[in-house]
């Protein structure tokens, strides 16, 4: 055989000679995964960590049984947000249809670069794309591209703005009077802030607009940094909401800040990362009143539509602007009157994420996902309810989404030892109920955020998880 020197199940053999060979090893992976996935709610949600080395590679291929091991120590020591105890991160258990639709397109493995690169996939990604567009508002002159995550499609957005609104994609910033700013709440994602870097911006040129008291864009304190600016010789050019706030998942006012950009001829970008799954629903779509007004959306399906990793995309009102202010011809493409998607966006090489979106959307249909939200908010409900009922805890504020930030407050301690006993908390519940809560920083404190993302999280254990908390709270005043 000509790859003799190779391992019998390489490569798929495209004559089929090793069918044998490859459906053994295949079907051992399999079997693995489902084994190890079907008993995810016995698994530790934050293994403890081992020493291990990866940075060895062998002279020749190790046997297979080997390699198998290796696999399932990897695994086993992985982070596991598969079961409902893991509540801490806008970590999603991904549909299996999604995982499916991933491994047969990397298989296949086409290059999103161009048309006749992966004929399929492109036109799938423009219809699919197109469909979601119209879903926030936008019309038929909408459209957008996928990303490799949500902090590539605000990189790509704000790319778009800037060169849209400076007309600066030619000749750079050099010429301009004032340093670009950009208007977004202090409490917005990080990838703003790394967006400006990357665009010669500087992070500096991220203006931080105050949050008020709801965790939502202050309009006052907007208004108020859009007309220092001005003052000061900055040039504003964009304004960036949040839908869906990383430790809060609060939702800013869409339409006055819309308001707020018509006024002042500024770019909106909504970052509905998370909370742009909403759309889905008739019942709670309303949280995002607005939406359709901002001149760009970030909307990653790879959170709260349960899409395997990665799956987001930017969506722009006007498609036209990516092909004045941002196409790069690739001269090495044929022409085609079907835009080649790797000169719109900020990768050249892609992944055929579309396809796994495409297959979960066609599995789930848009029912199954509507109903999938009603019962992520009804779990927030339940454990909101919980939280009020308890005179040593706050919540951050009234949740939009499913996302619960809340705090003890324990008045026999004093309030400098706030943080260390929520702390404490957190560490109580992930070893006595493997229950896992992020701990994140906000407002100058510790609060404790759950995230009531996975499907299999049940009143029950939300009450068995409260339980728990007024446990640890008894033994502390019991000290």
């Amino acid at each position: 055989m000509k790859l003799s020197f190779l391992p019998s199940n390489t490569f798929i053999d495209p004559n089929g000679q090793n069918i044998k060979e490859i459906s053994i090893l295949v079907d051992q992976i399999v079997k693995f995964v489902i084994e190890h996935t079907s008993n995810a709610g016995n698994h530790r949600t934050l293994p403890s960590p081992e020493s291990s080395h990866y940075g060895d590679i062998p002279e020749t291929g190790i046997e297979l049984e080997e390699l198998l091991k290796k696999l399932q120590a990897i695994v086993k020591n992985s982070m596991n947000p598969l079961g409902p105890n893991y509540m801490g991160h806008m970590d999603s258990i991904p549909t299996l249809m999604s995982c499916l639709g991933e491994f047969v397109s990397t298989s296949i493995n086409n290059n999103m670069l161009s048309l006749e690169m992966s004929p399929v996939f492109s036109k799938m990604e423009v219809q699919l794309l197109g469909t979601i567009a119209r879903m926030f508002g936008y019309d038929d002159n909408s459209g957008g591209v996928m990303t490799s995550g949500g902090s590539l499609a605000n990189l790509q957005a704000l790319a778009a703005a800037r060169n849209d609104q400076l007309k600066v994609k030619e000749s750079g910033l050099f010429g301009l009077s004032g340093q670009p700013v950009i208007f977004a709440s202090d409490v917005s994602h990080t990838s703003l802030h790394k967006a400006a870097m990357l665009l010669g911006l500087g992070t500096s040129s991220v203006i931080p607009v105050k949050s008020s008291s709801d965790s939502k864009m202050d309009l006052d304190d907007l208004r108020k940094k859009i007309k220092q600016a001005k003052n000061e010789g900055k040039i504003p050019f964009a304004i960036a909401a949040t839908a869906g706030t990383t430790v809060t998942g609060s939702i800013d006012p869409i339409r006055s800040i819309a308001d707020i950009a018509k006024e002042n001829g500024l770019w909106l970008h909504v970052d509905a990362a998370y909370g742009g799954a909403l759309i889905f629903s008739e019942a709670y779509r309303d949280k995002l009143n607005g939406i359709e007004m901002a001149d760009s959306i970030t909307f990653n399906p790879q959170k709260w539509m349960y899409i395997a990793k990665t799956c987001a995309m930017v969506l722009f009102k006007n498609h036209g602007v990516l092909e004045t202010g941002f196409r790069i011809s690739a001269p090495y493409m044929n022409e085609t009157a079907f835009a080649n998607l790797g000169e719109i966006s900020v990768q050249g090489t892609r992944h055929a994420d579309i396809l796994k979106l495409y297959l979960s959307l066609q599995h789930i249909g848009l029912k199954g996902y509507r109903e999938l939200l009603h019962e992520s908010l009804a779990l927030k409900d339940e454990f909101t309810k919980q939280v009020k009922q308890r005179h040593y805890l706050e919540l951050s504020s009234e949740p939009d989404t499913n996302v619960v930030c809340f705090r003890g407050i324990p008045h026999h301690l004093d309030e400098a030892q706030w943080d260390n006993w929520n702390l404490e908390l957190q560490q109580f519940l992930l070893n006595e109920e493997n229950v896992f809560f992020s701990l994140p920083a906000y407002r100058g404190n510790r609060w404790l955020r759950a995230v009531l993302l996975n499907p299999f999280i049940s009143n029950t254990l939300i009450q068995r998880v409260f339980e728990k908390i007024d446990q640890f709270y008894d033994q502390g005043i019991s000290c």
